[in-house]
């Protein structure tokens, strides 16, 4: 059973800081996801794993999605949509992708924590998720964890609209789950 205090001071502090992302970026996200050819998805680390999460969903929503990094891969062209994911902001193999995408001519939004970060200053879009900017109880969310559990909402967020706009029910979807069995 969870215990409900740590429950609750996790949903007050995605909430906080996803307090200043509003209805205007999360349909600015939407509208470069939907515009683009393909969209490459990247993060190290935890931030991997919630960019795959979201990579997933876009697929079951049948689009052309890759995740930076996979063998299969392709090369990034100026068409595209290239989401980097990064806490800091500072993670080198994160901020270089964001370099060579914006040399190519790629459209580069980010999520971070950090507004002066170099992964912001090289991306065109910058969704702020302030996190490492509070003061965060260390025994109840160590580390990242209200960076990378906000950013997991965030993405869910965006699901019903992009769901809505193209016209995708959840049968849809489950029509592009992965099944093993």
């Amino acid at each position: 059973m969870i215990p409900l205090e740590s429950l609750e001071y996790l949903m007050r502090c995605c909430s906080q800081a996803l307090s200043d992302i509003t209805d205007e970026d999360r349909g600015r996200l939407a509208d470069l996801i939907l515009s683009a050819k393909r969209i490459f998805i990247f993060g190290v680390g935890r931030s991997g794993l919630v960019g795959q999460t979201f990579a997933i969903r876009l697929v079951q929503l049948g689009l052309q999605v890759y995740f930076v990094g996979d063998m299969t891969t392709p090369i990034l062209r100026k068409d595209d949509f290239l989401l980097l994911i990064s806490n800091t902001g500072k993670t080198i193999s994160v901020v270089t992708t964001a370099q060579i995408a914006r040399r190519i001519g790629t459209h580069v939004a980010c999520v971070t924590s950090d507004r002066d970060s170099k992964l912001a200053q090289n991306s065109d879009t910058v969704l702020l998720v302030h996190s490492a900017d509070r003061k965060v109880d260390s025994e109840m969310a160590p580390l990242g964890t209200v960076f990378e559990d906000a950013k997991f909402l965030f993405f869910d967020t965006i699901v019903p609209d992009l769901m809505r706009r193209l016209g995708r029910s959840e049968t849809d979807m489950r029509n592009n789950h992965a099944i093993w069995v």
